[in-house]
């Protein structure tokens, strides 16, 4: 079955050639600007998605950072980059953070010297040599690094910690199942709940 318009397209190609070329270089440059309309128009839209997924990421990730002073102005600087995790995992003393935030700095972290010295306080402070471990807060990361635990202990402590709530004591910490107590045992000064 010929579709409405086909005889007269197909008659007009007869008569002359380069019209039927002209007809379908016309339609296919029609359906192929559709295409690259739609294209953009789901890439702008998966692009806000991510972008506000990003942004509510890094919301509950300043959110769960250790208050003391400076922590405004680290989820300002720092998480514009990169999420917590990548530092709150380390435990360094005030020159190796100076050093860090140098290096940042270096690589184009957008913060005054004012700034720097913040967040190098703020860092050394709560992320220092012993500093503690809010359980209910720390992410992967930390949790894994502080507590020296496998990648199973660890997942199995977050899926309590969503399952269950917040941590209240180091006992409920040795009760998870899959998660070695001794190891709990052994870092108990390290933990806040």
């Amino acid at each position: 079955m010929r579709q409405p318009g086909s005889a007269r397209v197909s008659s007009l190609a007869r008569e002359q050639p380069e019209a039927g070329v002209r007809v379908w270089d016309c339609l296919s440059g029609i359906a192929y600007s559709i295409y690259m309309k739609l294209s953009v128009a789901l890439a702008l839209l998966l692009f806000a998605a991510v972008t506000l997924a990003a942004f509510a990421a890094d919301d509950e990730d300043a959110k769960r950072l250790p208050p003391g002073p400076g922590r405004d102005t680290v989820a300002q600087s720092c998480l514009a980059c990169h999420t917590s995790s990548y530092f709150r995992r380390l435990r360094l003393d005030k020159d190796a953070w100076s050093d860090k935030v140098g290096d940042m700095v270096d690589r184009g972290a957008k913060v005054t010297d004012a700034q720097a010295a913040i967040i190098v306080d703020y860092l050394s402070q709560t992320f220092g040599p012993g500093a503690r471990m809010n359980v209910n807060t720390a992410p992967y990361e930390e949790l894994k690094a502080i507590l020296s635990l496998t990648n199973p202990e660890t997942q199995a402590l977050i899926a309590a910690r969503k399952e269950k709530g917040e941590f209240k004591s180091i006992e409920e910490l040795k009760s998870v199942a899959g998660v070695d107590e001794k190891k709990i045992e052994a870092k108990k000064d390290l933990i806040t709940f």
